[in-house]
């Protein structure tokens, strides 16, 4: 490295433009890029800022940091989206992977957050997809609502004298741990199917593996279509996928977006089929499940949502 005794405004920059040259993303064949996005040769920038040993040069020295940077990223992406390769197949995968974190680059401290644009990614680029997009738009929302509701904040929910107090002009709150996904296909099952079976997948094989990846893409690609209302939520620590009725799901939605209770009860029985005079009996249900779930909270000012 350049001189430790270097002016602390000279380290800055030397950290900033190492940063630079390692996340700049990788070749195709997985190497350090000759040439930075600014036209820098990364020979030049090498040179500058990391010494040869006496067995790599100063860029193949930077070009192992820059390599492992990107492969964490990979291995990062790959674990939180396995229901999104198994949707497209893995060389689709890869060139999502590739492309996405390439135009999205991680801009936070923590991984957590790298697949955060990756729905509306996905929707600007349907050719990554294609002809599956649409599957892979929803998967793509269940996964990251998973990573949502595993790591938000819960609240307090309301207490019984709270919930009696509720009235039409009310505006609830929602747990922010709660997520809520709309979908064409079955693909909360199939996505707890798959996770369990890459819990039980014997890796040892690299044609064994292949198989099991094409099969279960198959699988994935046959979901019969139906529409499905999840909701997505923590409870003792654990995620959950829980089935909703479309009246529960427009109706959670819309309280979500900051509707009073009487408008948010308009829009869930808006194209209902459930007769007029059994609507009263379905809500009083409803809540009953929302209130046990604790999912109607309030907030508190130590976890802005």
């Amino acid at each position: 490295m350049s001189d430790q005794n270097s002016h602390p405004t000279q380290l800055r920059e030397i950290q900033q433009r190492m940063a630079a040259c390692i996340m700049q993303p990788i070749t195709r064949d997985e190497r350090m890029r000759q040439r930075r996005a600014d036209g820098t040769p990364s020979l030049r920038e090498a040179e500058a800022i990391i010494r040869p040993n006496d067995r790599l040069s100063s860029f193949e020295r930077l070009e192992i940091y820059n390599r492992q940077y990107w492969f964490r990223l990979y291995t990062s992406f790959q674990e939180d989206f396995p229901g999104l390769q198994a949707v497209v197949g893995t060389r689709r995968f890869e060139r999502i992977m590739r492309d996405y974190l390439t135009e999205c680059p991680s801009t936070s401290f923590t991984l957590r957050n790298l697949g955060s644009r990756l729905p509306q990614w996905l929707i600007a680029h349907p050719d990554h997809s294609a002809p599956h997009t649409r599957l892979a738009i929803e998967m793509a929302q269940l996964e990251w609502a998973h990573i949502e509701s595993f790591d938000n904040p819960a609240w307090p929910p309301l207490t019984p004298e709270q919930m009696a107090a509720i009235g039409e002009d009310s505006v609830l709150t929602l747990q922010p741990h709660l997520r809520l996904v709309e979908a064409h296909a079955a693909i909360d099952d199939a996505l707890i199917s798959l996770r369990e079976d890459e819990g039980d997948s014997d890796s040892a094989s690299n044609n064994a593996s292949t198989g099991f990846s094409a099969r279960r893409t198959r699988r994935m690609r046959t979901l019969p279509g139906k529409p499905v209302f999840i909701a997505v939520h923590r409870f003792d620590d654990s995620v959950y996928y829980r089935r909703l009725d479309p009246e529960d799901f427009h109706l959670l939605k819309a309280i979500r977006g900051g509707a009073t209770l009487s408008r948010a009860i308009d829009t869930a029985f808006a194209a209902s089929a459930i007769p007029e005079q059994d609507r009263p009996a379905h809500l009083q249900s409803a809540f009953a499940l929302f209130a046990t779930l604790g999912w109607f909270c309030n907030q508190t000012a130590e976890d802005p949502l």
